[in-house]
């Protein structure tokens, strides 16, 4: 570089150019009296745009932001007005006026709901809310199908004072929070917000106290009609079957059957709630509980099964009606709870039945009956359990919601 390049430049070898010398000297000395620590001239300033940095080009400071004035709080002549002795930490409205005044600038303040460019109104919470959100049963489980509230009918209860809560009290047992807490239910003190509550039953009785304790082999808790189910032993599982298996653990003739796939799944020796025929897909429950599975399948408890039905089209009006009328079969009239039409194409149309009957091959013989063969036919749910997006073949275990459900459907 020359020597006229050098003098030029911005940092030459005296450390001040041409243009600036003047300006250099000035920081300089405003460095010395302002800034006990700044270095090297005018670098350590930084309300100077300058960040330490003596090469950095200057940036202009931003503007400073107008205080906010409350028209309230205006003198008749437009001069702010004097605020009261002890409001010298304010420096505007109070919390709710401002927000409200905020809201006011929003553009779509005004329009009705509904309308194009409302705002949209935010969803209260509430004690409902609250309940069905965090302090819900299993609500922060993420195992298992979320069924929401639990539907089922209501038990015959006494009078709240008829068992006293003293009686459900057990010296030797565990409290009641932490025995729902190390079921899953909640944290330990969700659990007590829901025994104070009363949202909490034990053999029956709503119990309100915290200091209760319980025996986990004995007592049968509740929580918003929820079953809890503290036997570890226990095991529920959803299969989708496949085409093909024998709903059997065991065949003779060497046929695919369930425990060519529950092997690989879990050692414990389970056995099928009902059966599908060997042409019919879809859900079938396997469980190590013996009273749920006969209370499944026990007509008086009328468990509701769901299928997917494939027929030849067209499907002529009239048919649903007639099959939920009643059909005559060899073995007495038979029906269906709910009949609806989910998709048509040409030559197939694929229906929706509802039917709590348990008898053998009941959906086939029920449209044979009305000239209408079924092509596929797939279980899609049995009682509040669905299959979803299981694939077939699979096999997955029910999470503590759902077997809390499949418990209450037949009053357990």
């Amino acid at each position: 570089m020359t020597q006229a390049g050098r003098q030029g430049s911005p940092r030459n070898s005296s450390g001040r150019n041409s243009a600036g010398q003047s300006s250099a000297q000035g920081g300089a000395g405003r460095g010395a009296q302002g800034a006990p620590r700044g270095g090297r001239g005018g670098a350590g300033f930084k309300g100077a745009g300058f960040k330490g940095g003596g090469d950095r080009p200057f940036k202009h400071p931003k503007p400073r932001e107008e205080a906010f004035i409350d028209p309230d709080l205006q003198a008749p002549g437009g001069a702010p007005a004097e605020r009261p002795a002890g409001d010298w930490k304010s420096t505007g409205p109070s919390g709710k006026e401002a927000a409200r005044k905020a809201a006011a600038r929003k553009p779509g303040f005004g329009k009705a709901p509904g309308t194009p460019g409302a705002l949209k109104p935010k969803p209260r919470i509430g004690a409902g809310a609250a309940r069905a959100t965090g302090s819900r049963a299993f609500g922060s489980e993420r195992f298992g199908q979320n069924l929401g509230p639990v539907r089922k009918p209501a038990r015959k209860r006494g009078p709240r004072g008829d068992v006293p809560q003293s009686e459900l009290h057990d010296a030797d047992g565990i409290r009641l929070q932490k025995v729902m807490a190390s079921a899953g239910v909640a944290s330990r003190r969700v659990c007590e917000e829901m025994i104070a509550e009363g949202r909490v039953e034990v053999d029956g009785q709503v119990v309100t106290e915290l200091g209760v304790r319980v025996d986990p082999k004995t007592a049968v808790i509740h929580v918003d009609g929820l079953r809890i189910q503290l036997d570890e032993n226990m095991v529920y599982m959803v299969f989708n079957k496949p085409k093909g298996v024998v709903s059997t653990m065991e065949d003779p003739d060497g046929r695919p059957c369930i425990s060519d796939f529950v092997r690989s799944h879990h050692g414990e020796r389970l056995f099928h709630v009902g059966r599908l025929d060997v042409a019919t897909e879809g859900l079938l429950l396997l469980t190590n509980d013996g009273e749920l599975a006969n209370r499944l399948t026990h007509p008086s408890y009328e468990v509701p099964k769901t299928y997917l039905v494939q027929v030849r089209g067209p499907f002529p009006q009239g048919i649903g009606a007639e099959l939920k009328a009643g059909v005559e079969l060899e073995d007495g009239i038979a029906s269906v709870d709910s009949f609806k039409l989910v998709d048509s194409t040409p030559g197939h149309v694929l229906i929706e039945v509802v039917l709590h009957s348990g008898k053998n091959r009941i959906v086939r013989r029920l449209f044979d009956a009305v000239g209408f063969p079924v092509l596929r036919l797939v279980r899609v749910k049995v009682g509040p359990i669905g299959l979803g997006d299981q694939r077939q073949g699979s096999i997955r275990n029910l999470g503590k919601q759902e077997v809390g459900h499949l418990l209450a459907s037949v009053g357990l």
